[in-house]
């Protein structure tokens, strides 16, 4: 192998690890060793310059004689003043001006051309040289981060106002499901699942599939004609741990949201619980089942009349559904069932659903619902009048009790 070639490989062997000053005394010990020729030579295999090769030597001959020779250069890769200025030395108002662009409300003018724009590097870079600076993105990019910026997405911790007996009401709905469970009384979480489109539409989630096969969706989240959407709306009991959907394919509405509630109490409530006299539902204070929903009360008055039941409603505070039962223990496990699945037709949103299991045990039934449940329903006062509506002592717009009309079968709970 010639020399030139060895130089070469050693040369490729050793890049990976060397910085700037490392390789110049590398290049310039390389040539010393091969003699008169080896700056050319060393020059050739590497495409080091032969003057950085010459700044090696100088730096060799000091090292030579000893740290006292020359202390500085043992420990710096390049001598003292070298380099462009920094851009806020040359430019004393760039880093003022580029903070007011970041945050105009706090530390510039509200009526910063990027304060409704998204506020990209490019942007901010061709904002300040509209100002007078000489600033590309890249420095941009180095400015904000030594100013401690970064790109970060929103953090949702806000919940809004607070009911100041949030807390109460929760503690109110547990004592009274402990309450009704003991004396061995059904007590159900209900709320509408977020409607689903019917067709090869994309869902959220990834599932197994051969490689470079995906499964083939349309592009755009345009309703199917025929097909529409679908509002599961579920029945959860949580101390059998099962549940019953009820598959809508027309409006999510009141008198939906009771018959859902009737179906389960017809085809799995009833024979579970045989001796019960009154139900205990749980549900928001919003959609189909809110608490000033006046259909929602005329339709359970109509229930407990069929039932037999009486009815006592518990709402849970505006802005805390997510504490509902039924949304981390049934919703939830739904939605990862059919994950990655296409919800093709009505058919197969029934089935997933009804496939829906876990290891602790939970069961699900689901039916498709074909009625029609037209909105903008009036309830006349007098209709609601009839209602046999308790209001509980405790916020008895979130606690109420429905009665059947019949005397004879009202019972109440010790």
């Amino acid at each position: 192998m010639s020399p030139l070639e060895t130089i070469k490989r050693k040369f490729e062997q050793l890049r990976p690890v060397m910085d700037e000053r490392v390789c110049r005394l590398w290049a310039a010990a390389e040539a010393q060793a091969l003699g008169w020729g080896g700056v050319t030579l060393v020059a050739q295999a590497t495409g080091v310059s032969r003057k950085r090769i010459g700044t090696g030597r100088r730096e060799l001959r000091a090292l030579a004689g000893g740290p006292a020779a020359a202390p500085r250069a043992a420990a710096r890769v390049r001598r003292p003043g070298g380099g462009r200025k920094p851009k806020t030395e040359t430019d004393p108002t760039l880093l003022d001006d580029l903070e007011a662009l970041v945050e105009p409300l706090t530390r510039g003018d509200p009526m910063s051309p990027l304060r409704w724009t998204c506020k990209s590097l490019h942007k901010l870079a061709a904002a300040l040289r509209e100002q007078g600076h000489v600033v590309s993105h890249e420095t941009v990019r180095q400015l904000l981060l030594g100013l401690d910026y970064r790109l970060q997405a929103t953090c949702k911790t806000r919940e809004g106002s607070a009911e100041p007996d949030r807390n109460a009401q929760f503690e109110h709905i547990n004592a009274t499901a402990e309450r009704f469970q003991a004396a061995g009384q059904p007590v159900i979480s209900v709320d509408t699942k977020k409607k689903e489109l019917v067709g090869d539409f994309a869902n959220g989630g990834r599932e197994w599939q051969p490689s470079g096969q995906p499964e083939a969706v349309r592009v755009h989240d345009f309703p199917d004609k025929e097909l529409g959407k679908v509002s599961p709306y579920g029945v959860f009991d949580p101390a059998a741990n099962v549940g019953y959907v009820s598959v809508g394919i027309d409006h999510d509405t009141a008198a939906f949201a009771v018959q859902a509630i009737q179906r389960w109490w017809e085809q799995m409530g009833q024979a579970r619980y045989p001796t019960a006299s009154e139900l205990l539902i749980t549900a928001d204070c919003g959609g189909s089942n809110g608490n000033r929903v006046k259909l929602w009360k005329t339709e359970l008055q109509r229930f407990a009349d069929a039932s037999g039941l009486t009815i006592q409603v518990c709402h849970f505070p505006p802005g805390t559904s997510k504490w509902n039962k039924i949304e981390h223990q049934l919703f939830c496990h739904i939605t990862q069932n059919w994950r990655g699945r296409p919800l093709v037709s009505h058919e197969t949103v029934v089935e997933l659903i009804g496939s829906t299991t876990t290891s602790k045990g939970l069961q699900v039934r689901a039916a498709l619902d074909r009625n029609v449940y037209p909105t903008g329903i009036k309830v006349s006062e007098a209709e609601l009048a009839a209602v046999r509506l308790e209001p509980a002592a405790f916020h008895g717009e979130w606690n109420y009790t429905i009665r059947p009309t019949s005397p004879s079968i009202d019972t109440v709970i010790a």
